[in-house]
């Protein structure tokens, strides 16, 4: 089992980005992945989760209206477009299955 997050970054207050998950070894389609993050001197926090049982994607408050979680199957993705992105989201982010995580991508919002 293998997870691969990218596409993190240094990004002005207002700005986007989109971090990717890159997965192996277990059947993607049917497991629920979820984002967690991680910020300095704070402990992980989740963020958004995607339910391969219904397809219904979930947020913590401080994400809602500004992060959407998505995937494809095909290519075994899990991404989050994060827009509006603000000073207190800076964290490492993490993809994860129930059981593991991967080893994380920095985003940093400040001007």
């Amino acid at each position: 089992v293998q997870l691969v997050e990218s596409g993190g970054g240094l990004v002005q207050p207002g700005g986007s980005l989109r971090l990717s998950c890159a997965t192996s070894g277990f059947p993607f389609s049917s497991t629920t992945m979820r984002w967690f993050r991680q910020a300095p001197g704070k402990e992980l926090a989740w963020v958004a989760t995607f339910n391969a049982n219904d397809g219904i994607d979930t947020y913590t408050t401080s994400a809602k209206g500004r992060f959407t979680v998505s995937r494809d199957t095909a290519k075994r993705m899990l991404y989050l477009q994060m827009n509006d992105l603000r000073p207190e989201d800076t964290a490492v982010y993490y993809c994860a299955t129930a059981t593991i995580k991967g080893q994380g991508t920095q985003v940093t919002v400040s001007s």
